[in-house]
């Protein structure tokens, strides 16, 4: 199997591994110092592997991207001859996932110091370069984690630096570790309820007439989409909420009202144990939205439903459109709990 064959094996098992998903990153700039074995092109007379090193600076831009930058530079020794390559350069990585393992696949262009010396001949240059390969990040830490890569580095050498030949393909392995300079921003806090005011006493006043009785009054259970509460693939509530606030009205109004249960669900784009996970931290933002409403934390009670019970089934081809349609799935209910609203 060639290596052309091998990379594409290599970039579908990847793509089978994770989908990208629209997921919370750190945006903060991160360093990464790393270890670079390399494998040069026999071209330059040197047929041994050796090593070197690199530093890079890296930035997520998006759910799908991250750039980096930066420098490397390798030598390799066989017998009298020896070979010297500085890699600076830019990369972009397309992250096939934003999980804990985060698979990518990456492209860069840069400018590469070749120098050549060995007892018979001696040449060095500067030229650009091309390079592609794959690779994965693994979290280790809110603020560390390890990535590594294999690349082809593709030099096209001119003719006038006398190295004999016009292209060259070095193969590189990197290994190195990401620190982020800042940690991921911390989530939403509800502030908790300003204190009452007093009041002063008003004059009573004189009693009118008894108001004629209201009309019978219907009831609604209220069940509360994603889009009223978070964002896409988010458990970070909005603001305003006026319909939990409602829910912690009627609760207070009845202590009485114990063991409500409150379910978050999550449609079925992405693992199963990501939104498992996902539909926990929904329901407990909710329980803690209550909470700082005044209700008693033993009254409530938080459930993460995952995929399970979808309102709607959806089959659209775009993915776009297939968020759009596997909505109603993305909610949370408050059971155990009705909310009056008098309907004239």
């Amino acid at each position: 199997m060639n290596n052309s064959k091998k990379i594409a094996l290599a970039v579908a098992i990847f793509c089978s591994a994770g989908t990208t998903l629209a997921q919370e990153i750190n945006p903060s700039w991160y360093i990464q110092p790393s270890v670079v074995g390399v494998k040069p092109d026999r071209d330059f007379g040197v047929n041994d592997r050796d090593y070197g090193g690199a530093v890079r600076f890296g930035k997520p831009m998006s759910p799908m991207w991250d750039m980096q930058a930066g420098a490397s530079h390798i030598r390799a020794e066989d017998g009298p001859n020896n070979y010297r390559q500085t890699l600076v350069g830019v990369d972009a990585l397309l992250m096939l996932s934003r999980q804990n393992f985060r698979p990518f696949i990456l492209f860069g262009v840069g400018a590469s110091r070749d120098r050549v010396e060995n007892p018979l001949h001696s040449a060095r240059g500067t030229n650009p370069y091309i390079t592609a390969g794959i690779g994965f990040q693994l979290g280790l830490t809110p603020q560390w984690s390890m990535q590594a890569d294999i690349r082809s580095v593709r030099g096209r050498l001119s003719t006038s630096d006398n190295f004999g030949f016009t292209r060259s393909n070095n193969k590189y392995v990197n290994v190195g570790f990401n620190y982020a300079f800042n940690p991921p921003p911390a989530p939403y806090v509800a502030p908790p309820p300003p204190p009452p005011v007093a009041e002063q006493p008003a004059p009573v006043p004189v009693a009118p007439p008894p108001p004629p009785p209201p009309p019978p009054a219907r009831f609604e259970k209220v069940t509360m989409s994603a889009t009223e509460l978070f964002g896409f693939n988010s458990a970070m509530l909005s603001m305003p909420q006026p319909k939990l606030d409602d829910i912690a009205a009627a609760l207070s109004a009845d202590p009485s009202i114990a063991d409500v249960d409150i379910n978050g669900y999550a449609d079925r784009l992405g693992s199963t144990q990501y939104n498992q996970k996902l539909s926990e931290r929904r329901a407990n933002a909710v329980r803690d939205y209550l909470v700082a409403k005044g209700i008693n934390t033993n009254r409530l009670k938080a459930y993460g439903k995952g995929e399970a019970n979808p309102v709607v089934t959806c089959n659209n081809k775009k993915r776009a459109d297939l968020i759009r349609c596997l909505e109603p799935n993305r909610r949370v209910e408050v059971e155990q709990i009705t909310v009056e609203r008098r309907v004239q």
